[in-house]
């Protein structure tokens, strides 16, 4: 049985695909909005920038439930937050934390060219 960490990047992999220059980013990407892209946008970080927070919600879309989703957006407006969960004993947390280093992991290596 394949993992599903692999099954992730592939499809991330696969979504990227598009054609054109490399660095496209993926059409659907170009559009993606939700909660993540907002808190991405509002944030108040200076490396923060339209293309960079839709792709990162993409990620998300691809990779976190909605409930996660949200549960990550405190992150962007209290980063102290996310030491808790990581740190958390809670069963739930600590599969949230997993799933959530996967996403990241994938939005880094997808959306760096945003940066």
């Amino acid at each position: 049985m394949i993992p599903a960490r692999y099954l992730m990047a592939a499809t991330l992999m696969l979504a990227a695909c598009g054609g054109g220059r490399s660095n496209e980013m993926p059409t659907r990407a170009a559009f993606a909005n939700g909660p993540i892209q907002v808190a991405c946008q509002t944030g108040g970080r200076s490396e923060a920038n339209p293309a960079l927070c839709r792709c990162i919600q993409f990620v998300a879309n691809q990779s976190l439930s909605g409930g996660d989703q949200r549960m990550a957006v405190d992150f962007f407006k209290d980063p102290h937050r996310a030491q808790e969960i990581r740190q958390s004993d809670n069963p739930r947390h600590e599969e949230f934390w997993k799933r959530y280093r996967s996403f990241a992991d994938a939005s880094e290596g997808l959306c760096s060219p945003y940066r």
